[in-house]
């Protein structure tokens, strides 16, 4: 590795090299198998080595056109192309994405699943392999039906391959990008749904597979040997990440040092304005604090705000607000990411980064999974991630791994404000394979053959569910203990129950609040984060914004902002009689107390009460994105749609008509716009563009004929779009 980097820091500084000495050097490279680079820099390099070029030509890619793979990436490439299936733990910087590319261009599969954790890489993704529309159907939503005339791309999250496996062909093929997520040890709550999806592409479809992640040390003891899989872990990289230690400095998250190292911070982002740099934040009301505060930093330095308006502000006033103070962050070069913003602000913003309109863009830790950036320095700012669990080894080596970029940085430098954690490359364990532990919800998809002790009291109580019941919370996909207990209400209340069970289209109130409640009670997951979300509140905002006047981001900013100044002035009205109480209470009195409503109601929003309207509203903005993003797209409507399943099963065996909730569940997933324009949602058109375009294109058009429709009838020109609705849309067609 000591070489490799000499060598990358020789290309780095290619000028200043003796022009005596550039054909070893080049020499040195191609030895060094950095192919890309051969070709990347093929003007300015001395390449007369004609076993070299042979060499070099051996690795072009078949089938990417002028693409060259480097040394290891040829490697991986022949494994791909052999019997055997691919497990890669290779560094960011190492290409591992340019063989997937690869093989879907090969056309060797006729049907391939590529799974992604998050909606943002899905989107990423799916633009990077739209070329391929001629020879694959690419399929992004459960509602699309796979082509039989030519081949299908599926790109999908876990939990939508599960919904969509009774719809499934013959899968050839499948990709796991970041399969270290496959881990239960890495607490992530949607470890258990990745697990079945892989459990039925390679057990029950028999499919090749390919698994790419960074920094992992080993996988399951006997997996690669079961799958006909090779393990292959590599440290090989074009990309030099340098260390910059200021985590021996006076830092501090209270008082005059967490000053100082905001203020080290923003005079380090000043000095480095003429690159681009990532600030690694622990959550998303950190990202909007920091990058609020570096933007008025900014201001008082005198530095004059960039010239040119990006298009997104313009959106931005009209349907979120002018008062949001990410649009003066965005006249200063300041972008945010995090996975509260939808779709289309996320991967706008990473568009302009990429394009140099931005210099700065604040992160949570949608950095770690992947984002694609071209970012030449990072800083590794907080050392928590969410709420107060600390950044382990392998965050930060993935935080570290996003600065530089492989044909774009030759250097990337990490900033580290603290001191980096201890550890090692992680072992992934694979739950469905291993079993120890395995949780009920990916154990009870394991075929009886495969489960490794049939004697033990877990599958043993697995086993006494009736069969019907076991298919249903199989079918279902989530918490089987939950499940059970809400089917054990279900059947105690269906009759006195009955009406607030039994509903079509939109629900009343009450019909909202009995569901919702079965689910929240019973089916988070332990150790998952609700807050800042009660269930009150979601029930509340829930039914509003089903309102058809209430259906926009606009109006659950509002709803929030007047929320939270009712909860500010509440507890400025609280405080006396708080402290007042407190101070007369002996210590077994306080703890009663600090279990009560009123102490709780006030610890909660307390935060609220400094805060002047501009800051709260920043707040409420936050918040709002969040409520859409993460309950109304993802757990409302997931959850209704267990629920409709559940209550449909009781109803049946009852003999009573069942409701039906699965139009309102689609409606909150895809923000309440017409079925078959849902596809732009996922294609990140904002919804406001969407609402201009409905009146013009049939509701009895296929969903998949939509962008054929708008491209066709030249619909971007002819409707009442701004400047941003028009470029999201055609990024797309």
């Amino acid at each position: 590795m000591k070489q490799e980097k000499i060598i990358i820091n020789i290309l780095d500084n290619w000028s200043k090299i003796d022009e005596s000495t550039r054909e070893m050097w080049t020499d040195l490279i191609e030895a060094a198998g950095f192919y890309p680079y051969l070709e990347k820099e093929k003007n300015k390099l001395v390449f007369k080595n004609t076993a070299g070029e042979i060499r070099k030509e051996f690795h072009k890619s078949d089938n990417l056109g002028d693409k060259y793979l480097h040394e290891e990436q040829k490697i991986h490439n022949d494994i791909l192309k052999s019997e055997k299936n691919l497990i890669v733990s290779a560094p960011t910087s190492f290409g591992k994405s340019v063989l997937i590319e690869e093989v879907i261009a090969s056309k060797k599969y006729k049907n391939i699943v590529v799974i992604q954790p998050t909606l943002a890489l899905l989107d990423e993704t799916r633009k990077k392999l739209k070329k391929y529309k001629n020879d694959y159907k690419i399929i992004v939503r459960t509602s699309q039906e796979p082509s039989n005339e030519k081949g299908n791309l599926f790109i999908l999250t876990a939990e939508r391959v599960w919904e969509y496996h009774l719809k499934l062909p013959k899968i050839d093929f499948f990709v796991i990008d970041e399969f270290y997520k496959l881990s239960a040890k890495r607490d992530d709550e949607r470890s258990d749904v990745l697990n079945i999806a892989f459990n039925l592409l390679v057990n029950k479809h028999k499919s090749k597979f390919y698994l790419l992640g960074p920094n992992i040390g080993a996988i399951s003891e006997g997996f690669a040997k079961k799958y006909n899989a090779e393990f292959v872990k590599t440290r090989y990289s074009l990309v030099d990440n340098q260390v910059i230690d200021r985590s021996s400095e006076e830092f501090g998250e209270r008082g005059s040092k967490k000053a100082k190292k905001e203020n080290a911070l923003f005079e380090l982002l000043l000095n480095l304005k003429n690159e681009q740099t990532i600030i690694y934040c622990s959550s998303p009301a950190r990202v909007r604090y920091l990058s609020k505060k570096f933007c008025d930093y900014l201001v008082k330095q005198d530095i004059e705000p960039k010239s040119e308006e990006l298009s997104i502000i313009e959106w931005i006033k009209n349907n979120v607000s002018d008062k949001w103070g990410v649009i003066n962050c965005l006249n200063y070069g300041i972008g945010i990411h995090d996975g509260a913003l939808q779709k289309h602000i996320t991967s706008s913003f990473i568009h302009y980064f990429n394009d140099n309109k931005l210099k700065y863009l604040f992160c949570t830790s949608t950095i770690i999974e992947g984002v694609n950036t071209s970012a030449k320095n990072v800083v590794f700012f907080d050392n928590t991630k969410g709420y107060k669990k600390p950044i382990d080894f392998f965050d930060y080596s993935n935080i570290k791994g996003r600065s530089g970029r492989m044909m774009i940085h030759y250097i990337g430098r990490i900033f580290n404000f603290n001191k980096p954690p201890d550890g090692e490359q992680i072992i992934v364990d694979i739950p469905f394979f291993e079993q120890n532990p395995v949780r009920d919800e990916v154990l009870i998809h394991i075929d009886e053959k495969d489960v490794r002790n049939k004697r033990s009291k877990q599958y043993t109580e697995l086993k006494k569910i009736p069969s019907e019941e076991r298919e249903l919370f199989k079918n279902n996909g989530v918490l089987i203990e939950g499940q059970k207990r809400i089917l054990e209400i279900l059947k105690r209340d269906i009759h006195d129950k009955y009406d607030l069970l039994f509903w079509h289209g939109f629900p009343g109130y009450y019909q909202l609040e009995y569901v919702l409640s079965l689910a929240w009670d019973n089916l988070i997951t332990e150790g998952e984060t609700t807050r800042p979300m009660t269930l009150p509140k979601l029930i509340t905002v829930t039914h509003k914004y089903g309102g058809k006047e209430n259906q926009s981001i606009d109006f659950l900013v509002q709803n929030t902002f007047q929320f939270y100044k009712e909860r500010r002035e509440e507890c400025k009205e609280l405080k006396p009689t708080v402290e007042r109480k407190l101070q007369s209470m002996d210590r077994e009195d306080k703890r009663r107390y600090k279990k009560g409503e009123e102490y709780k109601k006030y610890n909660f929003y307390k935060k609220f009460m400094p805060m002047d309207d501009s800051e709260l509203f920043d707040e409420a903005v936050r918040d709002a994105f969040q409520i859409l993003r993460h309950w109304f797209h993802y757990k409302v409507s997931k959850w209704l749609n267990v629920m409709n399943e559940l209550q449909k099963y009781v109803c049946e065996k009852n003999n009573l008509e069942p409701g039906n909730y699965a139009y309102y569940a689609n409606q909150v997933e895809n923000d309440f716009v017409r079925k078959n324009l849902s596809i732009l949602v996922e294609y990140g058109v904002p919804k406001s563009a969407i609402n201009k375009l409905e009146n013009k294109i049939s509701k009895d058009l296929n969903e998949d004929k939509v962008l054929d429709e708008i491209r066709n009838r030249e619909l971007i020109e002819t409707s009442e779009l701004i400047d941003y609705e028009k470029e999201k849309i055609r990024e797309n067609l």
